[in-house]
């Protein structure tokens, strides 16, 4: 079931449908809200902060810190030109963001939300990040050339400790199972690399196919399972040995997952369409069953979840009418999804908050 509120400010109740649920997932309630947060910039990857309530929100050039159960700006970290993704690690006191315009992490503490140095962990195209509780690392996932990397971190010192040549240079999101493997998605051959975070070598490929584009990546630990969010149908994976052991529907334009642990729910977002999120759940290591399909907002195609709050967000700007074309203007390149040409101004800034 999926209950709506009536709260309008600052809130701005969207709707949301629910699939019929088997008494295998049992009733399941979703209370959707969305919060202009205003503010400036474009957005990639948003992260939660586990029991706080606090959100990082990218935004380009900054990021945005919010209060998930409010909506309310609590801090801005500037000076991360180009950047994609943040990274937490708690137990350190540290955040770090992936900053694709100078090749770089900010490092940044996070009790005052202050940046403590600038980290060269690339080349160039810095985009996931992820943090290793088994190695105490933070690794960017760049998109090199000729082939992808991984950038390794020492997360209390800031220091680079490693680096790991991956097979292909559309390397997407990143997974720690924290007993010495890393899972990282390979979005142009649709495969998963696995790294051994002893050696920072990786040790296979699996095909993961018929996931198309595989993008963001969760894992129960207690199950050995992959979540791997793919465009259509997303997959599950078996982490002792690659082998697809299930199959979800979900939207299109999927670029990111998220995992509720405790609550055993999959949250896989679809910008493409009209903008939803499929929530399934666990039932067994093989078996999943969709409970909810949620209406978010077009172009929300990232998400992070809070599995203490039982939280999921997601953020995205809207755009007001493209300006008329310039007829003698060349042909604007397409961009990632087939997007590509002018766009209007931002007229909001779309932080949505979904409460199980």
């Amino acid at each position: 079931m999926v209950r709506f509120t009536s709260r309008m400010t600052p809130a701005l109740v969207l709707l949301a449908g629910a699939l019929a649920i088997p008494a295998a997932a049992s009733a399941q309630t979703f209370t959707v809200q969305k919060y202009d947060i205003k503010g400036t910039g474009g957005t990639d990857y948003l992260t939660a902060e586990n029991g706080t309530g606090r959100v990082f929100v990218s935004r380009g050039s900054h990021v945005m810190v919010v209060d998930g159960m409010s909506g309310n700006v609590l801090g801005d970290i500037l000076d991360t030109p180009g950047m994609h993704g943040i990274a937490l690690a708690m137990k350190e006191g540290h955040g770090f963001t992936t900053n694709g315009g100078d090749s770089t992490l900010s490092m940044f503490d996070l009790k005052d939300l202050h940046v403590i140095k600038k980290v060269h962990a690339g080349v160039n195209r810095l985009d996931g990040i992820m943090y290793d509780d088994f190695s105490k690392t933070i690794l960017s996932i760049n998109h090199s050339t000729p082939d992808g990397t991984a950038v390794v971190v020492n997360a209390a010192t800031g220091d680079v400790v490693g680096k790991v040549t991956l097979s292909a240079n559309a390397p997407e999101g990143g997974v720690s199972d924290g007993k010495g493997k890393i899972f990282i998605n390979i979005e142009n051959k649709n495969s998963i690399d696995v790294i051994d975070a002893k050696t920072w070598t990786k040790i296979a490929t699996w095909d993961i196919s018929p996931c198309d584009g595989p993008t963001g990546i969760a894992m129960d630990r207690k199950t050995n399972r992959l979540f791997v969010g793919c465009s259509g149908t997303s997959v599950v994976v078996d982490a002792s040995n690659g082998k697809v052991v299930a199959q979800i529907k979900n939207g299109v334009g999927v670029d990111a997952i998220g995992w509720d642990q405790n609550e055993k729910l999959l949250y896989i977002p679809a910008g493409g369409g009209d903008g939803t999120v499929t929530v399934v759940h666990e039932d067994s290591p093989d078996k999943y069953t969709t409970v909810a399909t949620v209406a978010t907002f077009k172009g929300a195609k990232t998400i992070a979840v809070d599995d203490v709050k039982h939280m999921a967000y997601l953020f995205q700007p809207e755009f007001g009418p493209a300006p008329a074309p310039d007829p003698n203007a060349p042909a604007p390149a397409a961009g990632r999804g087939g997007r590509g040409g002018p766009r209007g101004p931002m007229v909001a800034a779309w932080f949505i908050a979904i409460k199980h």
